[in-house]
């Protein structure tokens, strides 16, 4: 019996599954979340002096209604280095081995952040990702790592896995409207002026770690069909997901016109936060997919 004791005393620990990390960004529904145990770490929002995590103390709903009656514009900021250090010492009680996706390192210090939390955290592995990618095209890949973790897949596994799949997440959105943008400084008044008048709706994507403009079309339902039409012309499709800023009928009507197209496909459909909504608007409709990929890692 001694002799066995202390064969277990000298034994390796068993590790646990390596746990995924990613911010409030990623758009992931909240039941996805749960089920796969998904750590997230919001960011913040601020109208005035109040301040709020995002979807922690400010659901959306909330937020969208604020943002249309303030007279203030809300503000954004990233987690600070303490709320990742406090994340990473929470979950090294249970594993020692860590990985953290997060939104476009460019269009925000989120990535930065949790990297140098990382390098203070003794006795476990943590490996941080830049994504390059933003709402549910960050989310699919939280969601990948996510369900290799629950089958047991090791750190190194889940990391490749990750960055082989970077190249195979995509996200096109349409802007409802040209206000919020404008008056967070990321459009002029004019253009946002002749915007309006001509019911332009710019689409956007994404491209090397970068939001960029696609095209402008005028009118919504047009915009709305561009981006199924761009989703289709893509090739095939492994996941699908529908986001929208305060704007659910409009997803519907996007998520119906997927499903005529794909009708094996579940979609997953998602409301932005309060993060990225403040630079949006309300209006605004995505489409985040993962393309096919001829075998598996």
């Amino acid at each position: 019996m001694y002799q066995v004791d202390l064969l277990a005393q000298l034994a390796p620990p068993q590790l646990a599954n390596v746990r995924i990390v990613t911010d409030s960004l990623a758009d992931i529904p909240p039941a996805i979340i749960r089920e796969l145990d998904i750590t997230v770490v919001p960011a913040i929002v601020r109208f005035g002096a109040a301040e709020y995590r995002d979807r922690v103390d400010l659901p959306s709903w909330e937020f969208y209604q604020k943002l249309s009656n303030s007279p203030v514009l809300p503000t954004t900021s990233v987690p600070s280095i303490g709320d990742f250090e406090q994340t990473f010492r929470e979950l090294g009680q249970a594993t020692n081995q860590i990985l953290a996706i997060h939104t476009i390192g460019t269009l925000s210090g989120i990535y930065n952040a949790s990297r140098l939390a990382a390098q203070d955290i003794p006795n476990t592995q943590i490996e941080v990702l830049d994504s390059q990618q933003v709402s549910m095209s960050l989310g699919w890949l939280v969601i990948q790592a996510a369900r290799a973790a629950k089958v047991g897949k090791t750190l190194g596994e889940i990391k490749a896995l990750v960055e082989s799949l970077m190249r195979h997440v995509h996200i096109v959105a349409m802007l409802g409207t040209l206000e919020y943008a404008q008056r967070g400084g990321r459009l002029g008044k004019g253009a946002a002026l002749v915007g309006t008048l001509l019911n332009v709706k710019p689409l956007l994507s994404t491209a090397h770690g970068e939001i960029i403009p696609l095209e402008n079309v005028r009118s919504q339902k047009r915009a709305l069909s561009r981006l199924v039409e761009l989703v289709v012309n893509s090739g095939p499709v492994e996941e699908l997901a529908v986001v929208h800023a305060h704007a659910p009928e409009l997803a519907i009507e996007v998520e119906e016109a997927l499903s005529n197209v794909f009708p094996d496909k579940q979609i997953v459909l998602s409301e932005t936060g309060p993060v990225l909504g403040a630079h949006a608007g309300p209006g605004a409709v995505g489409i985040a997919w993962l393309s096919k990929r001829n075998g598996k890692v």
